[in-house]
């Protein structure tokens, strides 16, 4: 039973988590089922590769130094924070590389980090919440394990693996080689030196001083991070402004349609007026961001047959749509 009840706390959460981080996605939704994979992965993969990878390291530890201080410090500091970041960010690097297309902004390298760190989270959760709760503690150790990964520490993996999202989204999104090499370089840097400091921040205050410490400045860093969210939903809508105008003027679509494609609230509402409502705006924001991507990287991938695409499909679809 303990196990039943901690698999439901350690995934329930997280696929809650998930569901929102899919909601931020305003104006340019992606794939569900991709979404799906890159969550699978870090339940499976990413936590499982981390659990074989984390441990042996830390056994070779042990052996070198015969101290269980050293393999529990090396571990936590400095193993499980490259070697999980490593694991988590790889899905991440498999949508940057084979599924280009569906890679239009910060955002989106947000999204798919935070969605493999939440399944990583998922798998991680289970196993602290079972065998650091009930089995050290009971059924009052399950519970207070439960309240302190989702409550106080839910959304760290998340966190940390945004910055990847974001170094391989900036190397996505910019022309200048340099920055396209160096960003994913940076960003998995960050992803690892946040979790290393978090991992051996409180320990280094221990008790009950040190979680209310390191609690303190992850939540700084995690209200940073909705802030630049925020931005970047900002900045996702003046790329529908900039670029769905001119749909207006063509006649493709009205201009009460644009206006609600502009507006943050309309993908989670349009769905209420069917089908056809929910897929026009879906497809206003994927032409806008094409667009977007055209006037960066020109006729990459074929580009402009797919922004052809989709005003075909807006011009289906619109007068089903007021």
């Amino acid at each position: 039973m303990a196990l039943i009840v901690s698999i439901f706390f350690g995934f329930v959460p997280m696929f809650m988590f998930a569901a929102f981080v899919y909601w931020l996605d305003r104006y340019e939704k992606e794939p569900k089922v991709l979404l799906g994979a890159t969550f699978f992965w870090g339940v499976v993969i990413a936590a499982g590769g981390a659990f074989i990878i984390n441990t042996a390291f830390g056994m070779g530890i042990y052996i070198f130094t015969g101290s269980e201080n050293a393999a529990e410090i090396g571990t936590t500091s400095i193993v499980a924070p490259i070697v999980e970041e490593f694991l988590k960010g790889l899905a991440v690097v498999i949508v940057f590389f084979m599924f280009r297309k569906e890679f239009d902004s910060v955002l989106d390298g947000i999204i798919y980090g935070g969605i493999a760190a939440l399944g990583f989270a998922a798998t991680e959760n289970t196993l602290y919440i079972f065998r650091n709760g009930y089995q050290e503690g009971g059924w009052g150790g399950l519970f207070l394990l439960v309240f302190i990964r989702v409550i106080v520490v839910g959304w760290q993996h998340p966190f940390y693996t945004a910055f990847t999202g974001i170094g391989l989204a900036v190397s996505r999104t910019n022309r200048n080689p340099i920055v396209k090499f160096i960003a994913p370089i940076v960003g998995f840097g960050a992803a690892v030196t946040t979790h290393a400091f978090h991992n051996t921040f409180g320990g280094l205050i221990g008790g009950l001083g040190g979680l209310a410490a390191g609690t303190f400045v992850d939540w700084i860093g995690w209200t940073i991070m909705v802030g630049f969210i925020i931005w970047m939903i900002s900045n996702e809508r003046n790329i529908v402004k900039n670029h769905l105008y001119s749909e207006v003027a063509s006649g493709l679509i009205s201009q009460v349609q644009y206006q609600k494609a502009l507006s943050p609230w309309t993908m989670s509402t349009a769905g209420l007026s069917g089908k056809a409502t929910a897929r026009f705006y879906q497809v206003c924001g994927e032409l806008s961001h094409k667009k977007e991507q055209m006037s960066k990287h020109g006729e990459e991938s074929g580009n402009a047959a797919i922004i052809e695409s989709l005003r075909r499909e807006l011009a289906t679809l619109s007068p089903q749509v007021r």
